[in-house]
């Protein structure tokens, strides 16, 4: 049944059936728990729906032609974003094109898609590396692979589609490794490094950590002369160096950009007690902040029962338990756990190397099983130790009803497989028996862990809907209303999802990446802006002076989401206000480049270059008309539904500014209720209008808090609109003229005589280099966060490029690299033909005749 199979189909069977299995299980998993697309409940949690999905749709933009920016800069974003390091974090996986193949509005759809096409080819590839590794059941490497693939790392973290090629890069690593340590096929072992560290080189890094490890026990099992060990493992760093230096123009793209992001939230490791780590061994487990170790039962028994299986020889038993604990070990102290994670600590769970421990659980397992079945004595003490590891996990969190139905379950398929393989032998009907249940446990287990994952995420984590009426509205408005390059359409303060700009249009504040740039998010919070995610997810601000500012020409606003916010669903459609806004390059005559202060209103009256607003002292009162201590609401009974009062000039537009406070404010008299929203260092609330100050100028505002915050001095801004279209007529008029804009280009025609700063209302990150008129490029000065130039009254015209940093480094060196693997590829099939060419041609020795006896 087994090893009649010859070598090739026999992997390519395995492969087929660890992609069909591996596919089935996620699926039914998901058909369980009713989630999208087999039921109504949505899977774009967290960054799912909040980062990957819009950046998949902005890939469909591109690729269809129809994205406000290219490659270089996404105009959408941030007020222009440098969308290079973004590629090459979340989008630059093979797989990530395949979206151009939908409609634009099923883009939730395609990314499921590829997230299934993904966990199926990484089923598939480890299947292959195992019967690479060694001989044995095809069948076996096909259920073995389909359990790495539906590890519990998968099934609680699948929503980080970008991850999910690292699961893929470890099996292909560890080939190219066997590879290097064989001396043969060098070229493809460095196009497969280049290939995994392209995709995504954060967990690319930790698959070659993995990989090594891999191949440094293989040396020592093996045990080769010292000097073939070294040349071997010299090989295998070579493949590495090269393929690493292919990937380097996104690489090192990718890592500047992370030196110019907004650092976030500070965090520090905490290692989870023993009884967590032990829990996620089991199926039916799930927190987000501990190690998802399950690879199914029947892989995690092989691999307990390996240091006892006596037909294993003892240094394959030695190498390869000692290698899981190891890296087990290593999980859990904060030195190590930093160079899993090359040197940066996560923002997130500290534990997104755990898919390397459960691969090489699974390699355990399969030397327990290409060996012959354990025996009785080798599955006894496997059990024993499974049944000491359920007993540590009971008291843990992550272990709860739902568990132990399916580690019995799994338990008695997998041991009932085990014993009748062993007792049936290769053949037979037992054997046939054996293989049917074994399958069936590990894709039930697995499509059951994952229902409950699915369900436990939505508990703990941020969810949003998927591509429906609301963001169809939202998009024919934007799309109505847009006037880019002449202007900017914002998609809303009201988001959808934090980066609606790439989602539906129009070119917005909003942002959220890992790589948002220090430079956006410092500038937009000076000026009032809210973000969440530690500041790496900025948001839009409704405010008139910015949008002059930022050339916001039209703005979009909705009801706030339903599915976000829990408020009833608000059936009224998008309205678009209309602002007459300078162009996106303005004329500052007398720049004041003071530093920017605690005001945001003085803020932006600075970057404006007019008074606009007056800021009034506030009184912060309780419910019984008594001062608020330390101006800090919603901390006490006493402290229930405050409000502030200031004095207004009548008919002002009162602001808000309270950016750690959390809950709503109403301006008496007003109809609109405003939502802040504020978590320790983890949000930060926008500034928000309220209405117009009445005839008094008497203003009281209502606060209704939902967690204790603080109001700050000169939180009440009262915007003069008058002041405010005579400051935005000036600058128009001292204005470019035009304005063109092509992905990393922007081009202004100046009036004569233009003198002081030219401003391009976009952050100054890191790549801008302008000239004004003939004069030579240099890089672009800063003038409050934005791009500036200065001007000597004899220039017409402005250019600005922009080039990311490390593009012409990566350039080079993967140039380089791509020179010396065709050197040395040139070398190799030189060096070998001479040696053919060089063998003895010694004629065959004639073939002796044999007469037949008479």
């Amino acid at each position: 049944m087994d090893r009649s199979t010859a070598p090739g189909a026999g992997r390519r069977a395995a492969a087929l059936l660890a992609a069909v299995l591996a596919s089935v299980g996620l699926c039914a998993g998901d058909l369980l728990a009713g989630s999208y697309p087999f039921g109504s409940r949505t899977r774009a949690v967290n960054d799912l729906g909040n980062q990957y999905v819009p950046l998949h749709a902005h890939l469909w933009d591109l690729l269809h032609g129809r994205a406000d920016g290219g490659l270089l800069v996404n105009w959408q974003s941030g007020y222009g974003s440098s969308f290079l390091p973004d590629l090459g974090t979340y989008l630059a996986s093979p797989f990530a094109p395949l979206v151009a193949l939908f409609p634009r509005d099923r883009i939730d759809l395609a990314v499921y898609v590829i997230t299934v096409l993904k966990i199926a080819c990484a089923a598939a590839a480890m299947a292959w590396l195992l019967l690479a590794l060694r001989p044995g059941r095809w069948w076996a490497a096909g259920l073995l692979g389909a359990s790495y693939a539906l590890c519990g790392w998968t099934l609680a973290a699948d929503y980080n589609t970008m991850w999910l090629d690292g699961l893929i890069a470890l099996p292909l690593l560890c080939l190219a490794g066997e590879w290097a340590r064989a001396g043969r096929r060098r070229l493809l072992g460095v196009l497969l490094v280049a290939l995994a560290w392209s995709a995504n080189f954060y967990t690319a890094y930790m698959a070659t950590l993995g990989a090594g490890l891999v191949l440094l026990v293989r040396l020592v099992v093996a045990a080769p002369p010292r000097r073939q060990a070294l040349a071997a493992a010299g090989r295998a760093v070579l493949t590495v160096v090269l393929g690493v230096g292919l990937a380097a123009p996104l690489v090192t793209v990718v890592y500047l950009g992370t030196k110019h992001a907004y650092p976030g939230r500070l965090a520090r490791f905490h290692p989870v007690p023993a009884e967590d780590l032990l829990a996620r061994l089991l199926p039916g487990t799930y927190n987000y902040s501990s190690p998802a170790l399950y690879v199914g039962t029947t892989a995690l028994l092989l691999a307990l029962a390996l240091p006892f299986h006596r037909a294993v020889p003892v240094r394959v038993r030695a190498g390869w338990t000692a290698l899981v604990l190891a890296v087990a070990l290593s999980l859990q102290w904060a030195p190590t756990s930093l160079a899993w994670h090359a040197f940066a600590i996560p923002q997130g769970s500290s534990y997104r190397q755990t898919f390397v421990l459960c691969g090489l659980l699974v390699i355990a397992a399969w030397h327990a099983l290409s060996y012959g079945p354990p025996g009785l004595p080798a599955l006894g003490a496997a059990t024993a130790l499974l049944t000491l590891v359920a007993a540590a996990a009971s008291r843990s969190n992550p272990v709860d009803a739902r568990t132990w139905p399916l580690v019995l379950l799994g338990a008695g398929g997998a041991l009932t497989g085990l014993v009748l393989l062993a007792r049936g032998g290769q053949r037979g009907r037992l054997a046939v028996l054996a293989v049917l249940v074994l399958l069936g446990t590990q894709a039930g287990e697995s499509a059951a862990t994952s229902a409950v994952a699915s369900g436990l995420r939505l508990k703990h984590l941020d969810d949003y809907a998927p591509w429906g009426l609301r963001q169809r509205a939202q998009s024919a408005a934007v799309a109505r209303a847009d006037g880019w390059p002449r202007y900017r359409t914002d998609p809303g303060r009201e988001q959808t999802v934090s980066n609606d700009p790439l989602a539906v249009g129009g070119q917005g504040a909003a942002y959220y990446s890992s790589l948002t740039s220090d430079v956006l998010s410092r500038t937009l919070t000076a000026l009032g802006g809210g973000w969440t995610s530690g500041g790496r997810a900025v948001q839009s601000l409704d405010n008139a002076v910015t949008d002059v500012l930022f050339s916001v020409g039209a703005r979009v606003h909705d009801p706030p989401d339903p599915h976000r916010t829990h408020l009833p669903e608000d059936a009224a459609a998008p309205t678009v206000t209309r602002r007459d806004v300078p162009p996106l390059v303005t004329v500052r005559a007398d720049p004041d480049e003071a530093a920017f202060g605690s005001s945001p209103y003085r803020n932006q009256e600075l970057l404006l270059g007019s008074r606009v607003y007056t800021v009034p002292r506030t009184t912060v009162r309780a419910d019984g008309g008594t001062p608020v201590p330390g101006r800090r609401v919603g901390s006490g009974n006493a402290l229930t539904g405050p409000t502030i009062t200031a004095r207004c000039p009548a008919g002002t537009q009162v602001y808000l500014a309270a950016p750690h406070f959390s809950g709503t404010a109403r301006l008496a008299g007003g109809t609109g209720t405003a939502l802040f929203h504020s978590d320790g260092g983890r949000a930060l609330a926008a500034m928000e209008p309220l209405g117009r100050a009445p005839a008094s100028g008497r203003v009281r505002i209502g606060l209704v808090p939902d967690r204790p915050g603080r109001i700050p001095n000169g939180a009440v801004g009262c915007l003069d609109t008058a002041r405010l279209r005579t400051a935005a007529a000036r600058l128009k008029a001292t204005g470019a003229t035009s304005v063109t804009v092509s992905d990393g280009t922007v081009h202004a025609r100046l009036p004569a005589g233009s003198r002081g700063l030219a401003v391009l209302a976009a952050p100054r990150i890191a790549g801008w280099r302008c000239a004004a008129g003939d004069g030579p490029a240099r890089p672009a000065r800063q003038y409050h966060g934005l791009v500036a130039v200065p001007l000597d009254g004899t220039q017409t015209s402005l250019t600005c490029t922009f080039r990311p940093p490390g593009l012409r480094l990566g350039t080079s060196v993967g140039l380089a690299s791509l020179a010396a693997l065709l050197l040395l590829t040139a070398a190799t099939a030189v060096r070998r033909r001479r040696v053919r060419q060089a063998a003895p041609t010694t004629p065959p020795a004639p073939r002796e005749r044999v007469t037949a006896a008479p």
